[in-house]
């Protein structure tokens, strides 16, 4: 029976679906719906009426690259989710990337596949669709293996996590509109010009809440010192991993508390204690070049692993560049 491919662009359309994967998960699509500047599509594959595997991507607006405007890129988290061990899955993939690149090349300018959890999978899909690699990094902690999250800490760290509480720092979960108004607010305005251009919308983290809290899908932990909100993390659970989206805090003006520190501490010591094997830190950098973030969180003791991204421009000249150059 042949493959049968659908793609749906509202919520409203997607019909109830199997999965575990967060990343390509209903709920996600809702959230990427609700927040401005962001348009999910969501690729299903089926047979004999019945799902196989979903792919879900993302275009939002972005203001990284040339030309200097905004323009529309495509990400997806991972190469989708599969229902049928038994089924041939990189035959699924290649059918349902070729869909995605003619869809999502028709608005974006460029389209990237991140956070690959087999580097290798459907690399001669990509390579047919004319994608091209880019080594990269991912930072992982592993939770599993310690009776205590701060196991594998540098000394400093766990000194700096003391002193912060010692000081009138406190942490817990976010759960009412105002704090992650708060939240979003702080870390838009100390955060994001720092460590990533890119930051989305309010209505994404009051989403985050609402779609996913229930389903322990996701969290917010935030920091506050004497009732202000001065550091907070954004986490996505899929699985038995946890992930680090977003994280940050007001280093400056409080020193003295370690927002930054407790935030990503708070997220760890969470993760560990509701038993997941490990915590990933979302976007660390290029591997070639020196980046902040990821000399900061490696110092809560996570191993740096080599990955790959897959990307595709629209301008076809530039693409052949850029595949002649990472052949």
């Amino acid at each position: 029976m042949p493959l049968k491919l659908t793609t749906y662009y509202r919520g409203s359309k997607v019909p109830d679906l199997p999965g575990t994967n967060t990343f390509h998960s209903t709920e996600l699509f809702h959230i990427y719906e609700a927040t401005s500047g962001y348009s999910p599509i969501l690729i299903v594959a089926s047979q004999d009426g019945k799902p196989v595997a979903k792919l879900l991507a993302v275009l939002r607006k972005s203001s990284r690259l040339f030309p200097p405007a905004f323009i529309l890129r495509c990400e997806v988290y991972g190469t989708g989710e599969y229902f049928d061990e038994t089924s041939d899955k990189e035959a699924i993939f290649s059918e349902m990337l070729q869909r995605l690149t003619v869809e999502a090349l028709r608005n974006s300018f460029l389209i990237e596949f991140r956070n690959l959890e087999n580097a290798m999978f459907g690399y001669k899909s990509f390579r047919d669709n004319r994608y091209f690699a880019v080594n990269w990094l991912r930072v992982r902690n592993s939770l599993h293996n310690a009776d205590r999250v701060e196991a594998r800490f540098s000394p400093s760290r766990i000194r700096q996590i003391k002193k912060g509480f010692k000081n009138g720092a406190q942490v817990k979960e976010a759960h009412t509109q105002e704090e992650i108004r708060q939240f979003a607010r702080m870390l838009h305005k100390n955060y994001s010009s720092k460590i990533r251009r890119h930051f989305p919308s309010l209505n994404f983290f009051q989403q985050l809440e609402k779609q996913m809290t229930e389903s322990s899908r996701s969290k917010i932990f935030i920091v506050t010192y004497k009732e202000k909100i001065i550091g907070g993390s954004a986490c996505i659970y899929s699985d038995d991993n946890a992930y680090l989206w977003f994280s940050g805090g007001m280093r400056k003006t409080y020193a003295l508390q370690y927002p930054g520190i407790l935030a990503v501490w708070k997220a760890l010591d969470d993760a560990k204690q509701r038993g997941y094997r490990h915590l990933e830190f979302m976007d660390v950098g290029l591997p070639f070049r020196k980046h902040g973030y990821r000399e900061f969180v490696l110092r809560f003791g996570g191993k740096q692993i080599s990955t790959r991204r897959w990307f595709r421009f629209r301008w076809k000249w530039l693409n052949r560049v850029l595949m002649w150059i990472y052949e």
